[in-house]
C-alpha cells in the first residue's frame, strides 16, 4: 500500500520558494506514495508547474484569510479571523515599537503573531497522513491542525535575521520529528538560535528542474533585452533582503565609470516604489530597467550577459542556481550563506557586501572575456539539480515507518 503525504505551502505565486514546491512536488515517486498538497491560497502564477500525479486539496476558507487583506476577510464573512488579523498587529507593533529591528525583520513577528491568535479558529484535517511536509514557514497548521506520522518543516531563511518570540516559535518547532533547511549555514543558523532541536535539523537543499529550466529558456526572447549595451540582470521580491536599493547604487557607480550597460530588475514586492524612485533621483531610467513581474523569468536570464544577486541575507538563493544552471557569469555578495551557494572564482565571484566592491567585480567581468567564459563553461558542467537531496529526504520517510 502506497505512502500517504502531504506537503502544505502557502501559495503558488511567483517566487523562490514557490519554485522549489514545485520542484518538490515534481520530484516525487509516485508509484509508491500519494501525495495531497494543501495551499492556504489555491492560486497563483505557478500552478500549471505542479504536475496532475498531485491531488491539490480544497482551499480551507479560513487558512486563506491570512493571505488576504482585512477589508476583504471581514466582507468574506470570517469576523473572528479579521479581529485575530487587527489584535495581532497591534500586538507586534506595541511589542516592538521601541526594538531596533527593520521592517522586513518585524515582517516575521507579525506572521508568528497572526498565526499564534488565528490557528485555533482553523478547522483540522480529519485524514492523517503517514508523512507531513511544511514547506513554508509559519508552521503552525501542520503542527496543530494536522494528524502524520513523521513530520518535517523547512527553513528557508537565515533566522538570525528574524523578529521573533523564540519561546513560542519553539513550541511550534517541538510539534515536528525533522527540520529541514535548505543549506547548511541555514541550518547552522537555526542552531545558533534552538540548540535544542540540533539533532532534528537536516540540510536538504532545493530541488531544481535543470531540463525544465533549459527548455523555458527557449520559450521566447525578450523584446525589453534587445540592446548592445551589457545586460546585467537581478531577480527576485522588491524587499530589503534582496537588496534592489543597492543595486541602483552600483548601477550609478557602473555608469559613472563610462560603462555601457542596462541593469534589469525582474520582480516585484513592496520596495518597488521606493526602487523606482530612487531610479530616477539618480537620473538612471534608461538604464535600470523595470521588468516586472514574470512567470517565465528563464528567457530573461538566458538574455543577460551578467546575473547579479546583490542581496545582504538569503537563506538558498533558487534564482542564483537557475542562472547558473543556464550559464551565466554571476556576481554575488557575501551574505552569510554564500559560501553554501557558489564556488568562488569556479562558478561566481563573491563580493564584500560595500557598493563600490561589488562594482569593481562586475566591471571586471565585464571587461575579462577570460574569467566570463570560465565561469560559464564551470556553471555548465555543474549538476545543480540537487536531485540527490530528494533521496536524502526519503530516507528520512523511510526510516520514519
Amino acid at each position: 500500500m502506497k505512502k500517504q503525504i502531504l506537503v502544505t505551502a502557502c501559495s503558488m505565486e511567483v517566487g523562490g520558494i514557490e519554485r522549489s514546491t514545485a520542484g518538490l512536488i515534481n520530484s516525487i515517486d509516485y508509484e509508491k506514495y500519494d501525495v495531497d498538497l494543501l495551499l492556504f491560497s489555491r492560486k497563483g502564477e505557478f500552478m500549471p508547474l505542479l504536475t496532475d500525479k498531485c491531488n491539490i486539496l480544497p482551499e480551507i476558507s479560513q487558512c486563506a484569510t491570512l493571505l488576504k487583506p482585512i477589508s476583504e476577510v471581514i466582507k468574506s464573512g470570517h469576523p473572528i479571523m479579521a479581529t485575530s488579523r487587527v489584535f495581532s498587529k497591534i500586538r507586534t507593533k506595541n511589542k516592538f515599537r521601541s526594538s531596533d529591528f527593520r521592517d522586513d525583520a518585524l515582517v516575521f513577528a507579525h506572521l508568528q503573531s497572526m498565526w499564534d491568535n488565528s490557528v485555533m479558529f482553523m478547522p483540522a484535517l480529519e485524514k492523517e497522513y503517514d508523512v507531513v511536509m511544511s514547506f513554508m514557514w509559519p508552521h503552525h497548521y501542520v503542527a496543530k491542525k494536522v494528524k502524520g506520522k513523521t513530520k518535517i518543516a523547512w527553513v528557508h531563511t537565515d533566522y538570525s535575521n528574524a523578529a521573533l518570540d523564540n519561546g513560542k516559535d519553539e513550541k511550534v518547532w517541538n510539534k515536528f520529528d525533522y527540520i529541514a533547511a535548505v543549506s547548511d549555514e541555514c541550518a547552522n543558523a537555526f542552531k545558533k538560535i534552538y540548540p535544542s532541536f540540533s539533532d532534528k535539523v537536516v540540510t536538504i537543499e532545493n530541488v531544481l528542474p535543470t531540463e525544465f529550466v533549459k527548455e523555458q529558456s527557449d520559450e521566447f526572447d525578450p523584446e525589453e533585452m534587445k540592446t548592445q549595451r551589457v545586460k546585467i540582470l537581478t531577480a527576485g521580491r522588491f524587499c530589503y533582503a534582496k537588496a534592489y536599493d543597492k543595486a541602483v547604487e552600483i548601477c550609478k557607480l557602473l555608469v559613472d565609470k563610462g560603462l555601457d550597460i542596462n541593469w534589469y530588475a525582474l520582480g516585484y514586492g513592496t520596495l518597488e516604489s521606493e526602487i523606482k524612485q530612487k531610479v530616477q533621483e539618480l537620473g538612471l531610467e534608461e538604464r535600470f530597467i523595470f521588468l516586472g513581474k514574470k512567470i517565465n523569468p528563464y528567457p530573461y536570464m538566458k538574455s543577460c550577459d551578467i546575473y547579479v544577486q546583490p542581496s545582504r541575507y538569503e537563506g538558498k538563493a533558487v534564482t542564483v542556481r537557475e542562472a547558473q544552471m543556464l550559464g551565466k557569469p554571476v556576481v554575488i555578495t557575501n551574505f552569510k550563506t554564500a559560501e553554501s551557494q557558489v564556488k568562488n572564482g569556479f562558478d561566481a565571484i563573491v563580493s564584500p557586501m560595500e557598493n563600490e566592491a561589488v562594482a569593481k567585480y562586475i566591471q571586471k567581468l565585464i571587461e575579462d572575456e577570460a574569467l566570463r567564459k570560465r565561469l560559464s563553461e564551470n556553471s555548465l558542467k555543474t549538476d545543480y539539480s540537487n536531485i540527490e537531496y530528494i533521496d536524502k529526504l526519503f530516507e528520512l520517510i523511510e526510516a520514519g515507518e
